[in-house]
């Protein structure tokens, strides 16, 4: 591969300090042994009010934080990890039998692939539920809408299997970390799992190889997530870093062992009105190892449209953001992605009222 780096993009990220990456003040570590032994949340809130505490306060304080004792079965977790790292190893011509386009967004792709040419990374994307139904050339809920479904390579074998059941987990997990967040909010339960009833989530395998010039690329530029919450597992050569709300400084992520990192995402910081906001973060990379890592992104249908919830809001508190469609939201975003247009992806800005 060769390195593709422009010199604005150096200039800028030796601006905002890539070379000083602070250890101190790591990310909140939350316990979810509490939750694993419950029955039912809305039957143990008195329980959990501890929980949904420290949940709160890490939303409010870090928009980030990791989550340990969560019920994912360790086993199942190694498995998909050493599924991913069978498939990234394979030659590049076979990964690219199961290669995405515009019209098949689910499958692998490259960094000669992707918007971005600083991103150095290579990636696999499936969906949760297939089909996927997404807009197309017409607007969300009219007649033109197309549908999708995973690409799964020959090799590994397991691969499918091993993903779909992750899938699941993560899915569950959640749903879970929903309920927590919604509590937090002073909102019931449920709240926030009515957007997902149908969804579009997906998972990424991420592989970040060994970068012969770390100090001039990304493994992923600064970025916000769109979704309401990212789960992650990564391995233990480390990268992610957050920018620290109160300073702007940016954090390594330390890994833990069996652990998940979550993150909050705009349509969250929509939802609560900015009493929660989604936090930037990138991928550092480096020359001796490669890192692996999965996200899973949750996701609704394209028809649903986000506002800011009207129990949060008040005289005293209105509305700060227009309502938006998901669908043509996302549209937007993967149009200039598939372009490799020089613009910025639409953000939640877009929506943002004057108060």
């Amino acid at each position: 591969m060769g390195l593709l780096v422009d010199e604005a993009f150096i200039q800028a990220e030796e601006q905002r300090s890539k070379l000083s990456i602070s250890d101190a003040g790591n990310i909140p570590v939350i316990d979810l042994s509490p939750l694993v032994a419950a029955d039912g949340i809305e039957h143990s809130r008195e329980a959990l009010s501890g929980l949904v505490a420290k949940v709160g306060d890490a939303c409010k304080e870090w928009g980030f934080f990791q989550v340990v004792n969560h019920g994912v079965p360790a086993e199942l977790h190694d498995r998909v990890h050493a599924a991913a790292r069978e498939f990234f190893a394979l030659p590049l011509e076979e990964k690219r039998r199961v290669r995405r386009s515009k019209e098949s967004p689910a499958g692998y792709h490259d960094k000669e692939h992707t918007k971005n040419v600083r991103d150095w990374k290579e990636v696999f994307d499936f969906v949760v539920n297939e089909p996927v139904r997404i807009p197309t050339t017409a607007e969300p809920g009219e007649e033109r809408i197309d549908s999708f479904w995973n690409q799964w390579p020959a090799n590994p074998p397991d691969l499918r299997d091993v993903c779909q059941r992750y899938a699941k987990e993560m899915e569950k997990l959640a749903f879970k970390m929903l309920e927590l967040i919604s509590l937090s909010l002073g909102l019931h339960a449920k709240r926030l799992i009515e957007f997902f009833r149908e969804n579009s989530s997906f998972l990424r395998l991420n592989y970040y190889p060994p970068c012969p010039n770390p100090d001039l690329a990304l493994g992923v530029g600064p970025h916000k997530d769109p979704g309401p919450l990212t789960i992650l597992s990564q391995d233990d050569v480390g990268g992610l870093d957050v920018r620290r709300k109160r300073d702007g400084e940016w954090v390594r992520v330390k890994p833990i062992p069996n652990a998940y990192v979550i993150n909050l995402g705009d349509m969250t910081q929509v939802w609560s009105n900015d009493a929660y906001e989604s936090v930037e973060h990138r991928v550092s990379v480096n020359c001796t190892r490669g890192r692996l890592s999965i996200p899973f992104f949750l996701t609704p249908e394209h028809h649903v449209n986000l506002r800011p919830l009207e129990e949060l809001l008040s005289e005293g508190n209105p509305a700060r953001y227009e309502e938006y469609n998901w669908g043509r939201f996302m549209k937007e975003r993967n149009s200039s992605n598939f372009k490799k247009l020089q613009e910025d992806n639409i953000q939640i800005s877009s929506f943002r009222k004057v108060v």
